[in-house]
């Protein structure tokens, strides 16, 4: 009987924070120790938004400023303290990661897998086999290809191929055990109705090509909260037209279309590029959101940011130089232009592992943070996708009556 109400109250804790969303106190902060400026960014949040102290974690990375981190340094000096660190009983409550300026953004590939060796061997001499096959119909053919397919891919699997992700992606399931590190994993929280019953974390990022810009995204979005996120909401769509016929893109195309219309049916002003052509320079002045596709690590100055604007584009490879200030790549572009928000990749994603347009938005204008917003719609972890910006931020927030 006791077990059964120890249950049902754990359950209606978890409905309860839910319901009332992201707090400052669920917020863990990570730092990198060895660099001043880390630490004054992770000092600065808590302050700002109230996170208590004891809700920071320092980590010792080194002195010097990097992007990438080994598979096992990741372990050694990033996972591991975090897992200890959330043992802390008063510490239990924590949904949401912070990582901050300092702290490496790309975690490396893991190495072959061990005992492997005879049936790696094996696996190659059988592609290299159908691969010389001579196939007389259309039939046989395709089942040729089918079958190189899945071999390919468990080699890749057993080498360490796309083993690598962003150190966000692969802090989300900091508390899940053992899972496979290739390609991705599905997020729980996408399709969990409690949202909190899930190990898996939220984890959002305060950083970019410089310092000052990494603390903005603070300031950014404090201002846009007291003042409201106003300005033109600009989508662009179209990219589908090169792609003809694949449903993948033809349903982000949708779904990008589906943004504006719902954007205007909230009263706002949405102007929609429809075409294959993108927004050219200077055309989108006062921009509050822009969502759109697709250049590929080609930045388009068509914008004029207000503050709290959120800048999401939608291709492969725009986080992969997040601190280089003269990276043409989009996301360094967009925070370098006063973005408050953005999401990128820092190694191939592919796109059906991008957060629905549509449904991300939808969240943000129900009042959601970015953090909610990105992982209740963002189909996995363990992969390439980092949120950059203040995870309470939330640009569409309702006022309090």
């Amino acid at each position: 009987m006791k077990i059964r109400i120890v249950f049902i109250i754990s359950v209606i804790l978890l409905i309860t924070a839910a319901v009332q969303g992201l707090e400052s106190e669920q917020i863990l902060v990570i730092t990198n120790g060895d660099i001043k400026a880390s630490l004054q960014l992770a000092q600065y949040y808590c302050k700002v938004r109230n996170v208590p102290r004891k809700n920071v974690l320092t980590v010792r990375l080194g002195e010097k400023l990097i992007d990438e981190i080994s598979r096992d340094d990741y372990e050694e000096k990033i996972a591991e303290p975090v897992r200890k660190k959330l043992l802390d009983p008063e510490l239990y409550h924590i949904r949401c990661l912070v990582t901050t300026y300092g702290v490496p953004f790309k975690v490396g590939k893991r190495g072959q897998l061990k005992g492997h060796e005879e049936k790696l061997k094996q696996l190659k001499e059988l592609l290299e086999q159908i691969k010389k096959e001579n196939n007389d119909n259309e039939a046989e053919q395709k089942e040729a290809e089918r079958k190189i397919t899945l071999l390919e891919l468990e080699i890749n699997r057993i080498e360490g191929k796309e083993t690598n992700a962003s150190v966000d992606s692969e802090l989300s399931m900091v508390l899940c055990g053992n899972y496979e590190l290739y390609r991705w994993q599905a997020n729980e929280l996408r399709s969990n109705i409690l949202r909190g019953s899930s190990n898996m974390l939220m984890v959002s990022r305060l950083d970019g090509p410089s310092f000052e810009i990494a603390k903005g995204l603070i300031d950014k979005a404090v201002s846009a909260e007291k003042k409201g996120l106003v300005g033109n909401i600009y989508i662009d769509r179209g990219y589908s037209e090169l792609k003809k016929d694949i449903e993948i893109f033809e349903q982000f195309d949708r779904s990008l279309s589906q943004t504006a219309l719902m954007f205007k049916t909230e009263g706002k002003k949405a102007i929609e590029e429809s075409s294959a052509e993108l927004f050219g320079p200077n055309d989108c002045p006062l921009t509050a959101v822009y969502c759109g596709w697709y250049s590929l690590k080609k930045y388009i100055d068509a914008f004029d940011f207000v503050n709290g604007a959120i800048g999401i584009h939608i291709s492969s490879l725009e986080a992969v130089n997040l601190r280089d200030a003269d990276s043409s790549q989009w996301c360094p572009a967009m925070l370098r232009d006063g973005v408050a928000v953005t999401i990128g990749a820092v190694a191939e994603p592919y796109l059906h592992t991008f957060p629905e347009p549509k449904v991300f938005f939808r969240y943000l204008l129900d009042s959601l943070c970015i953090a909610e917003a990105y992982y209740y719609t963002k189909p996995y972890n363990s992969w390439q996708l980092m949120l950059l910006g203040d995870p309470l931020y939330k640009p569409f927030k309702k006022p309090q009556n």
